[in-house]
């Protein structure tokens, strides 16, 4: 992992410094304002920095590739330390973008920090062992309770023993508590990388379908998403429903529709998509909402993929919808259905309603689909945010 400092006027000058020397996968880890001191602060403005990494594995833009030799994964992890502090229900700001002031890796994390250093000391005191080998079993004990967290967050242990073993081999012995742990933050964030949202700078209309089972929340998704960019940033949306098994659903469009003052259009078959196309050729977006199929029934996937490719691939996005509250293995089924298909993104709904995001890292994993939105409940247009990576990797070790 290579993580460097860069300072600018702005952030936006400070990202562009940062993508034009790390390369554009660089993942941005921390922004803070720094304010000039003593007497110059009459005279200068603040600069922002912003702390950049990128991975390992990704070239640096300004060296040549190294070969490295590969580490073979762990092997096992002992369940003899248990991480046991009570779970409690998820806040919805730390899974989503973090508006609080910018801080130190370790000042976020200060909350798990504090009780691996208890039960580390509690375990290392009644070690009877010279001081090099407790320092090796207090940086292993403190491995030991991270992987216990993921692991009790519900981050698949494949996905857990990966992490670990990517920074067992970049750590010195004698690393201390917080660098371990800000490695694993880092590590986890550069996997997560960073979300993607709707894409206006090409061709315009943008046709942006919406996918996934029955009674994830597409419908109010939708209309989430088309009010802030309806009213917020003031383009022309309109609205499109292929779900038409459901009455309810074209009608609770229907609703959304009047409200906002946005067009909507129920379409039965492919040339009735390319009449919509020809219909809202002057719009900024066109949201299509489709039906909520059965993953398994193959008929009704091939229906789907037939409406999506009357779009060319260029004037259209796609968004994988799933519920947070849904079992990984019924996840896991839902993806391969769906990557059969065409590329997506993926939004998670229904936060509010669950105690672990560890499936937001797992599918991600899984799929390399880019996170995009997650949604928290039922208010439009408010219960909706993009999805931050910091903040689920500090939810994912319980740092808040």
């Amino acid at each position: 992992m290579i993580i460097k400092k860069f300072q600018a006027n702005t952030e936006t000058e400070a990202i562009m410094l940062a993508k034009e020397e790390l390369g554009k996968d660089a993942i941005v880890m921390n922004i803070k304002t720094i304010s000039p001191k003593g007497i110059y602060k009459l005279f200068r403005k603040p600069l922002v920095e912003i702390t950049a990494a990128v991975d390992d594995n990704i070239t640096y833009k300004n060296e040549k590739p190294k070969t490295t030799p590969v580490k073979p994964p762990l092997k096992t992890i002992l369940p003899d330390i248990i991480y046991d502090e009570p779970k409690e229900p998820i806040g919805i700001k730390t899974i989503l973008e973090d508006s609080s002031e910018p801080s130190a890796i370790e000042q976020k994390l200060n909350n798990l920090q504090s009780l691996l250093e208890k039960q580390i000391n509690e375990k290392t005191t009644e070690d009877k062992t010279d001081g090099k080998a407790a320092e090796n079993n207090k940086n292993l004990a403190c491995i030991q309770l991270i992987y216990n967290q993921l692991i009790s967050n519900e981050v698949e242990e494949k996905y857990a023993n990966q992490i670990i073993s990517e920074i067992e081999g970049t750590l010195k012995k004698d690393a201390s508590m917080d660098n371990i742990l800000g490695s694993i933050y880092q590590k986890i964030v550069l996997k997560l990388g960073q979300p993607k949202t709707i894409d206006l700078s090409g061709k315009r209309p943008k046709f942006v379908f919406f996918i996934g089972p029955t009674g994830v929340g597409k419908t109010t998704t939708i209309a989430k998403i088309a009010s802030k960019y309806k009213v917020e940033e003031k383009s022309k949306v309109a609205f499109l429903t292929a779900d038409t098994y459901r009455i309810a659903a074209v009608e609770q469009l229907r609703t959304y529709a009047n409200i906002l003052g946005i067009p909507l259009k129920v379409i039965y078959t492919g040339d009735e998509m390319k009449e919509a196309q020809e219909e809202f050729s002057e719009y900024d977006i066109v949201f299509v909402d489709t039906a909520g199929r059965c993953h398994r029934n193959k008929d009704q996937r091939d229906d789907i993929e037939a409406l999506i490719h009357m779009i060319p691939e260029t004037e259209r996005e796609i968004y994988l919808v799933l519920s947070a509250t849904t079992k990984y293995r019924d996840l896991v089924k839902i993806t391969e259905v769906y990557s059969e298909i065409m590329n997506y993104n993926l939004i998670f709904t229904k936060l509010d309603e669950t105690s672990s995001i560890g499936n937001l890292f797992n599918i991600r994993m899984l799929t390399q689909a880019p996170l995009s939105y997650a949604t928290f409940g039922q208010n439009v247009p408010d219960d909706i945010s993009r999805i931050d990576a910091q903040s689920i990797a500090k939810q994912l070790l319980r740092g808040q």
